[in-house]
């Protein structure tokens, strides 16, 4: 998908080669449209769905959340103006995005919606802001500190955030270090000290100010980076998608090829509870095994299985996808088989099915995962075997709308995706 913002008196946008001129205004200066709806025909759909681009060059969007009366509020990994949260909003109803309003003097990832609150976070803690009745936030420029003191090295930094119906926020801390190698060896550590304080899930309460990281309690271990994490109400528990670790050949090319490489291992999606190892680093999950394989830094040669005390992930994903998102259905919008299934929104691309940039969509029947299937499909807008172009969208983030619509966040070209269904 092609596409041209000029941002002066006028909104250029050229779709599929369709160029569409509309009044570029600023709301400052004269209340009305500063995003209109543009239906984005590129991005490959199931019969009946359309999907609709709401705004675009935002920045690095990241997670997003829809309040109940509509209001976008959309996370940027990198500020903007000074500022890392948009409020994006349709005052009229008519589908066009009229406000738009930076707050928030951080950037980061996590953001959710729960209990007369907006919770949001940076790399290094959690803060939230008082709600009224309408979901709308009562003080911008003061948000409470809920958490603070998380690890920060720079390196899968983001603190995806989610909360139960207990009053319990759960918070991602990724690894920094890829395998937990020594130092200028390829041997592991052993134990893993990483694990102390990143590699996991924590727990804090949602409702406390000013607590530190010795607060919290480490929820699950052995998960790698959970960008995806998701409370879902249907069985009221905490579900995580997990980016897999890197290269296998470059200190192991005994034991795997590059293909190897570059096709191992999977990105998993799990169910945790609380005490749950899931294992890294371990082993990694084998999708072509579906086995839990012994890493090569712990003495793992691609046929030693491992991991009996470490948890089965529910779904194996192709290599090297990059699950950034993972929303629970719960909307009246779509046909039945979406409801109380999963998204996943994947953020990069796979050797092995030679696709990527997707929202792929899991099945859940009686709390059951099913097979996944590619659900929204080229939002990289070229041919990932033969391109002829740059990409042009990365799926990062999922929200669902009052509605039932499913929103779709770009952290490439700051695009919002609206996707609808109409029979």
């Amino acid at each position: 998908m092609q596409r041209k913002l000029f941002k002066s008196a006028a909104l250029l946008l050229t779709v599929t080669g369709v160029t569409i001129l509309t009044a570029y205004k600023s709301f400052t200066e004269n209340p009305g449209p500063l995003y209109s709806p543009v239906e984005a025909k590129d991005i490959k759909l199931p019969a009946g769905f359309s999907a609709s681009i709401l705004a675009s060059d935002l920045g690095a969007t990241r997670h997003m959340v829809v309040g109940k009366n509509g209001d976008m509020y959309v996370k940027l990994s990198k500020m903007k103006d000074g500022k890392g949260i948009y409020l994006l909003r349709d005052t009229n109803g008519d589908g066009a995005i009229d406000e738009q309003k930076l707050f928030g003097e951080y950037p980061g990832t996590g953001i959710a919606i729960k209990n007369g609150y907006l919770y949001s976070s940076s790399n290094k803690g959690v803060f939230r802001y008082k709600l009224n009745e309408k979901e709308e936030i009562i003080d911008f420029d003061k948000p409470e500190q809920i958490v603070e003191g998380l690890l920060d090295k720079g390196r899968d930094n983001a603190k995806p955030i989610a909360l139960d119906n207990k009053g319990n926020l759960y918070v991602t801390v990724g690894s920094y270090s890829d395998n937990c190698r020594e130092t200028g060896s390829g041997k592991g550590m052993s134990p893993c000290t990483i694990l102390d304080s990143a590699g996991g899930i924590w727990k804090f309460k949602a409702d406390q100010a000013g607590q530190k990281f010795s607060d919290g309690k480490r929820f699950a271990t052995g998960v790698k980076n959970a960008v995806g994490i998701d409370w879902d109400n249907k069985t009221d528990a905490l579900y995580v998608t997990v980016h897999g670790r890197g290269k296998f050949d470059d200190m192991y090319p005994q034991y795997y090829t590059p293909k190897q490489s570059a096709e191992l291992p999977a990105e998993t999606l799990y169910r945790l509870k609380e005490g749950d190892d899931a294992g890294w680093p371990y082993i990694y999950y084998d999708h072509f095994q579906n086995k839990k394989m012994l890493a090569p830094e712990y003495g793992g040669d691609g046929k030693k299985t491992a991991g009996e005390k470490a948890i089965n992930p529910l779904v194996g994903f192709p290599a090297h996808l990059g699950p950034n998102a993972l929303l629970f259905y719960s909307g009246n919008m779509f046909p039945a088989k979406y409801r109380n299934g999963a998204f996943v929104a994947f953020h990069s691309q796979s050797a092995e099915l030679k696709k990527g940039y997707l929202v792929a969509f899991v099945p859940f029947v009686n709390g059951k995962a099913g097979k996944w299937e590619i659900f929204a499909d080229n939002f990289a807008g070229t041919d990932l075997v033969n391109p002829t172009g740059p990409i042009q969208h990365r799926p990062c983030g999922l929200a669902q709308g009052p509605d039932g619509a499913l929103y779709v966040t770009d952290d490439l070209n700051g695009t919002i995706f609206k996707i609808a269904y109409k029979k």
